[in-house]
């Protein structure tokens, strides 16, 4: 079979290459699985740079998150069965997976959904859980027009929260409004930390940041006095610069959030109330959940390409 594969960790387009492995083997409690599509996020370029939170065992393979069809039969999933996983070296034709982390497909749910449910929409949705925010409260999105804040935006709105968010872009900024952000500020032409507070009547309650550096000193002070600010990416590859004295001063509250940590420790009547929660959200009409370009899976250097490009809106995914 086909698999994508890094033998050192760097630059995506300068250590991975395609290859030809033998097929997975599945062991006992596992089964086969054809992966069909598969979604290009931040974590799986970090990891290939060797700069996530899990360091990959050498030769590796790309990617976390997919779905595909089973080719054999569980103990309780049948052969044809369509699943959606989030497990490590996903840029493969197939996978040996355990059957207890696979999740069933709804009939009605594409390929091009399904294989973007995990990753993003539930870190919205655990992240949104755990802000404890109320209707009518404010929230920053750094990123706003990611996957991640166009899910987070759009659940939020459903809670009546109040959404900012940053962009780049200013075709962006009326994406993000029709999803229902009240404020949508470009931070290459607008002063967020001025900005925000001003049309927040003092500054948001809680800031979601994916981006870290400059920008996440920039979201910290949008906050008003005994805010919190939740990290969960560092798209800048840089540490944030944290103003201790606003820290003091304000009563402010800075915590990382990581949903792998979460999913493993969380119980599982949660976890599958979340997923049940999540999956009634991507199935609604009203849901917008953007997809950019599709690529076969050995046309993985084009796909990477699309994914870096600035101002892109939707996911970049892996068929086969």
């Amino acid at each position: 079979m086909k698999a994508v594969i890094f033998e050192e960790t760097g630059n995506p387009l300068e250590v991975l290459s395609l290859k030809d492995i033998k097929d997975p083997v599945a062991q006992e409690n596992e089964v086969l699985v054809k992966v069909t599509a598969r979604n290009i996020n931040p974590s799986d370029i970090m990891f290939i740079q060797g700069l996530y939170g899990i360091q990959p065992q050498l030769p590796s393979s790309a990617g976390f998150e997919a779905c595909g069809v089973l080719e054999s039969s569980g103990k309780k999933l049948k052969a044809g069965t369509r699943v959606l996983f989030s497990a490590p070296g996903t840029w493969k034709e197939k996978l040996a997976l355990q059957e207890e982390t696979l999740i069933p497909i709804p009939d009605e749910m594409p390929d091009e959904v399904a294989c973007q449910a995990v990753v993003n929409p539930m870190t919205a949705y655990f992240m949104l859980e755990k802000s404890d925010l109320k209707s009518g409260e404010w929230l920053l999105i750094t990123a706003g027009a990611s996957a991640f804040g166009k899910f987070a935006i759009q659940m939020a709105k459903e809670k009546g929260i109040k959404v900012a968010c940053t962009v780049r872009h200013d075709a962006q900024k009326e994406l993000l409004q029709n999803l229902g952000a009240d404020l949508v500020v470009n931070t290459e032409k607008e002063k967020l930390q001025k900005v925000v507070p001003e049309k927040t009547d003092g500054g948001v309650h809680v800031v979601f940041d994916a981006v870290g550096g400059i920008m996440g000193a920039k979201a910290l002070a949008s906050l008003r006095k005994n805010g919190l600010m939740m990290v969960f990416g560092s798209l800048s590859l840089e540490n944030i610069p944290l103003n201790s004295g606003l820290m003091i001063f304000n009563s402010l509250r800075v915590e990382g959030f990581w949903l792998t940590k979460l999913m493993t420790e969380i119980d599982p009547k949660d976890r599958f109330q979340a997923f049940q929660t999540v999956f009634k959200f991507l199935m609604d009409k009203r849901s917008q959940v953007d997809v950019a370009e599709k690529f076969p899976l050995e046309k993985f250097q084009e796909a990477i390409k699309a994914y870096e490009k600035g101002g892109r809106n939707g996911k970049i995914l892996l068929i086969s």
